[in-house]
């Protein structure tokens, strides 16, 4: 197999048009060059220069080396470029996992913010509900997933957890209704109504069904919805109230109106999923940071203690 650090020697001779020339310009000595050389001839098994005078010139064989030495060297010096760039953050390709709620309110931003500080980190998205992102991120078919999960549950082997945000529920009810005369409403006014179930059982449910435990009663679910735009569509023809988080709640429809909870307040706590505990790559930093700002723009309304 041809060496390619001797066939860049080979180039600086050929340049040169002497070994003594390209030794100095290579910082070598002139034996050292010779012996690169008839090193390099004999993995090409033909002879690459020949004497003429005082210095040398190549053989076709060593004129066609040349010009492979010189694509290749080309070749080398992109790549290092490459890898700089790399290394730098300022390209590479990262692959992101969200669920619906996410996607306008934190997402968008935030790839509109990547791209315009990193243009060339390419992400690939896809969303993720109804299924659990987390295998993916912890086998390495995704960078980074959002998620929303419970404070005391962030244990998963090859998962890192970063808190982004944790997002408040606030009640949803019938214009007209009797409670919307209050600015903010305990857990225990709603403990009556019908409910119109705003989520399938899980981790964006638990929340829910915590707040109204530990205010005394169980919802009574009289309409099951898989996502918010509906649920609050249900509460807006009067069939029930609902809980709705904040980043569910970026455009109400008419016939609603919106009101704080508490005693106490039902938070969501929403993170970025990452593999761990390797540091994060320059890519995958940039869109976390990116992440953060857009919870900053979101500001104080959707989010609770840290």
């Amino acid at each position: 197999m041809l060496d390619t650090r001797r066939m860049q020697v080979l180039r600086a001779v050929v340049t040169s048009g002497s070994v003594t020339a390209a030794a100095r310009n290579l910082g070598y000595t002139p034996s050292a060059v010779s012996q690169q050389m008839a090193a390099l001839e004999k993995e090409a098994g033909i002879a690459l220069l020949e004497r003429t005078g005082r210095g040398v010139r190549p053989t076709e064989a060593g004129r066609l080396l040349t010009e492979y030495a010189v694509a290749i060297g080309k070749q080398i010096a992109e790549a290092e470029t490459a890898l700089a760039e790399l290394r730098a953050g300022r390209t590479g390709r990262v692959s992101m996992r969200y669920f619906t709620t996410a996607g306008s309110a934190l997402v968008a931003p935030a790839l509109a913010a990547l791209r315009r500080a990193q243009p060339g980190v390419q992400v690939e998205l896809k969303l993720s509900d109804p299924d659990d992102p987390l295998p993916q991120v912890r086998d390495r078919l995704a960078d980074l997933a959002l998620v929303v999960r419970p404070r005391g549950q962030l244990g998963v082997d090859g998962v890192r957890f970063e808190h982004l945000l944790d997002d408040r529920y606030h009640a949803v009810l019938p214009a007209g209704h009797p409670l919307a005369a209050k600015q903010l409403l305990d857990m225990t006014d709603l403990a009556d109504e019908p409910w119109v179930a705003s989520e399938t059982p899980g981790p964006c449910l638990d929340p829910i069904l915590d707040a109204c435990g530990a205010a005394g009663f169980s919802p009574d679910f009289v309409v099951e919805s898989g996502d918010y735009a509906t649920a609050q569509g249900f509460v807006a023809a009067g069939l029930g109230v609902s809980l709705v988080p904040q980043l569910g709640l970026e455009a109400p429809p008419s016939g609603v109106v919106v009101r704080e909870v508490h005693n106490p307040v039902p938070i969501r706590s929403i993170y970025a999923a990452v593999r761990g505990p390797a540091p994060d790559r320059p890519a995958v930093r940039g869109l976390l940071d990116a992440l953060r700002d857009a919870v900053t723009q979101i500001g104080v309304s959707a989010s609770g203690p840290a």
